[in-house]
């Protein structure tokens, strides 16, 4: 990414969020925030073990900084500060930064230790405190914690993303589609096991795991039927399916992919491999369809039709699309949502105010589409046992070809999935396609 560039859309992202801020502030009655970065979790109670920092999402909407206990404060008409305790122990020293590009937008304070941060916070008027640790702000000095109206019209200021919020899931795209490319290549040249395509995903991408959005998903054969599918098989067996859900993140925003690919020549391959085209196909047009001022939970409906006409095309069902959808069958093989916000957070916030309807339990998408949102699209057939078994067993059993469907389970379950970006007057943007095919 080009330094000058990424400095010049940070800076037009901070003034954007000193605005939406402002009005966030005064609709609700603050005239400041602090925002604290978080801390460290122990593992367990029962040592002392910690997991690494993942900071506070409002505070990374701010800055990538990734620091322990730092205090973000945040004054309507006032420029923002940063108090930063920068003192290094002997045990960890904490990770470098990417980049500097962020620190001259800040009245920045660094300081030695965190009792020594109250003394430069000095909110203005009624104040609030967003963070997890709530002990923190009762320790400086802060007794409204995490108002949920504020915090629910801050998450709101998420749903929209700024030209520098683009630029770097753009680059997560980037950088996980190196890796997505390498396990493909390692699948199709032999046998591996899920532990060593997962190494060398993080090889490619160049991050530690719990850099990563979320536990890659790297599912061979059967294990595919398993939605989040991440206790690795250590041992490598012949497998003729891979499903690979897996991302990066970039000055903390995510992506989020997820790619099939199916080898052999037999007859149940030569069928799942139909199916993969088939999802291939339906997940492009839904993209496609992805318009300004439709609601995205039709987008999800429409999905269960294209579904109900793959199984029909597959021999699967025996009964029209139409009917595989009205009767439930296509929910057996397609249990999960259409797809989700993404930006600061995998499941990102400010999309699923509203409750979807209850044939759609799972859908983390209910806005009405509309210009600058950045969501997911990923579609799915999957061969789960749990679920097919009511199936199996209820009267819609003659209508299904439970000898096809017994031969694809082995192969698992096929997910395509890409960012997508809404832009105003203009097709959606396919972040993840420009670098995966």
């Amino acid at each position: 990414m080009d330094p000058a560039r990424l400095r010049r859309l940070y800076v037009e992202h901070v003034a954007e969020l000193e605005r939406g801020y402002a009005r966030a502030l005064a609709e609700h009655g603050y005239d400041s925030v602090v925002i604290h970065s978080g801390a460290p979790k122990t593992r367990t109670r029962f040592d002392d073990q910690y997991w690494p920092l993942r900071p506070t999402p409002e505070f990374q909407h701010w800055t990538p900084l990734v620091a322990a206990d730092c205090a973000l404060l945040i004054r309507i008409g006032q420029r923002p500060k940063l108090v930063w305790p920068t003192a290094v122990g002997f045990w960890e020293a904490p990770a470098k930064a990417d980049s500097d590009h962020w620190q001259a937008s800040f009245d920045l304070v660094e300081v030695e230790e965190v009792g020594d941060v109250r003394a430069h916070l000095h909110p203005a008027g009624r104040a609030a405190f967003l963070g997890e640790d709530e002990a923190r702000a009762s320790a400086w000095g802060f007794n409204d914690a995490n108002p949920p109206a504020l915090a629910r019209a801050l998450d709101r200021l998420r749903v929209v993303k700024t030209e520098y919020e683009v630029a770097c899931l753009d680059e997560a795209n980037r950088r996980a589609a190196a890796g997505h490319e390498r396990v493909a290549a390692a699948f199709r040249d032999g046998d591996r096991s899920e532990l060593d395509l997962h190494l060398l995903y993080l090889q490619a991408t160049e991050q530690d795991d719990p850099e990563t959005p979320y536990k890659n998903i790297v599912a061979l054969g059967a294990h595919a039927s398993t939605l989040h599918h991440v206790s690795y098989a250590r041992r490598a067996e012949p497998r003729a399916s891979l499903l690979l859900d897996a991302g990066a993140t970039v000055h903390g925003y995510c992506s989020d992919i997820t790619r099939t690919h199916v080898k052999g020549a037999g007859a149940a391959e030569s069928a799942f491999a139909g199916i993969v085209a088939g999802v291939e196909k339906m997940q492009q047009r839904l993209v496609a369809a992805a318009t300004v001022g439709r609601k995205y939970e039709s987008l999800h409906e429409e999905s269960h039709a294209e579904v109900g006409r793959i199984l029909v095309d597959a021999g699967v069902a025996r009964m029209s699309a139409e009917e595989a959808v009205t009767s439930g069958v296509t929910r057996a093989f397609y249990p999960h949502g259409l797809g989700h916000s993404l930006g600061l957070q995998c499941h990102d916030v400010g999309c699923a105010e509203l409750k979807p309807k209850s044939d759609n339990p799972f859908l983390r998408n209910t806005t009405t589409i509309a210009p600058g949102q950045v969501f997911t699209v990923e579609p799915g057939i999957y061969f789960i046992d749990l679920l097919l078994a009511p199936l199996r067993h209820g009267p819609h059993a003659a209508r299904v070809d439970w000898k096809l469907v017994d031969a694809l389970a082995p192969l698992g379950g096929v997910r395509i999935e890409d960012d997508v970006r809404i832009l105003d007057g203009k097709p959606p943007q396919n972040l993840t396609r420009q670098y995966l095919p």
